[in-house]
């Protein structure tokens, strides 16, 4: 008898799992994209699209397979040390910060080194494009020949959303 409900379990276990699967090949659900609106921060400007996103962690991804530590910036202080010593690159900021405090100065002095920035839905993405099983807050990418076109093509597309002083805040 309880083998017979170990089975069952197990058969209601995969159906479960063959719906949820059916689902997210749709798309992400609607409830997930508005829980992650509800917890990025005010000044999470300008935010990476779906597509944007995508190409910033093939770009995680491609930068990690160098396994050269300097063309890939990962934390808080690892970034804010880099960017004050002036290295150039692309900023990643993650848009679910709390508290915001810790890292609100960083894209006005982005803005003064005319360094791109761009900030991501949450730190699961890009801590998870980092291989790791925790969050990230941000990360600092230089251009490098193995994936320097998609790079640019990175960098076209974040240069190409509206600056963050033109957005209302309701």
């Amino acid at each position: 008898m309880g083998k017979n409900m170990k089975k069952s379990k197990k058969d209601r276990k995969s159906s479960e799992v063959a719906t949820e699967g059916d689902e997210s090949v749709a798309g992400p659900s609607v409830e997930n994209t508005l829980e992650q609106v509800v917890y990025t921060s005010p000044i999470a400007q300008p935010m990476a699209s779906s597509k944007v996103t995508k190409k910033i962690r093939k770009l995680i991804k491609a930068s990690l397979a160098l396994n050269e530590k300097m063309y890939l910036r990962n934390g808080l202080k690892d970034v804010q040390s880099s960017i004050r010593k002036k290295e150039r690159g692309l900023v990643v900021f993650a848009g679910d910060v709390t508290p915001i405090e810790v890292m609100c100065h960083l894209p006005g002095v982005c803005e003064e080194l005319d360094i791109p920035y761009v900030y991501v839905n949450s730190r699961q993405v890009l801590g998870s494009a980092l291989g790791m099983k925790r969050g990230s807050l941000m990360v600092l990418l230089k251009r490098h020949d193995n994936y320097g076109d998609l790079y640019d093509k990175v960098v076209k597309s974040i240069n190409s959303l509206p600056p963050p002083w033109t957005y209302e805040f309701q």
